[in-house]
């Protein structure tokens, strides 16, 4: 397992957008499939976007296609999840994920063995 730490959360409008980041140390990321999570009171964790190793692979569920993006920054270690067009359906605590694998990524959170502590992102009405 490697340490993961997520930031960026926050109280937003209804159509306001936030970026998220995801970041380690003593590992390089890049080396690491990586998703992202949200899960809201009284719901079950929802697989929002991954991206492969090599970022051959990238996935978006269908909740949040063409508002939400993932993307790495490998001179930052780091990996961001850009959120536009919030709603308050998107509103949660959002977690980032690891694995070491080949070059592929699934939303399944079984799919992961490192994660982080959550970033609560609220969107109001």
């Amino acid at each position: 397992q490697l340490p993961l730490v997520e930031s960026g959360g926050d109280l937003v409008h209804s159509g306001g957008s936030l970026r998220l980041s995801c970041a380690t140390s003593g590992f390089v990321l890049n080396y690491y499939a990586v998703g992202w999570f949200r899960q809201a009171p009284g719901k079950e964790r929802e697989g929002i976007s991954c991206i492969s190793r090599k970022d051959s692979v990238i996935s978006y569920a269908d909740s949040v296609k063409g508002r939400f993006t993932i993307s790495r920054d490998n001179n930052e270690n780091t990996v961001s999840l850009q959120m536009n067009s919030l709603i308050p359906e998107d509103t949660a605590v959002y977690y980032c994920a690891a694995q070491w694998t080949q070059e592929y990524c699934v939303l399944s959170p079984q799919g992961y063995n490192s994660w982080g502590q959550g970033t609560q992102v609220t969107v109001s009405s």
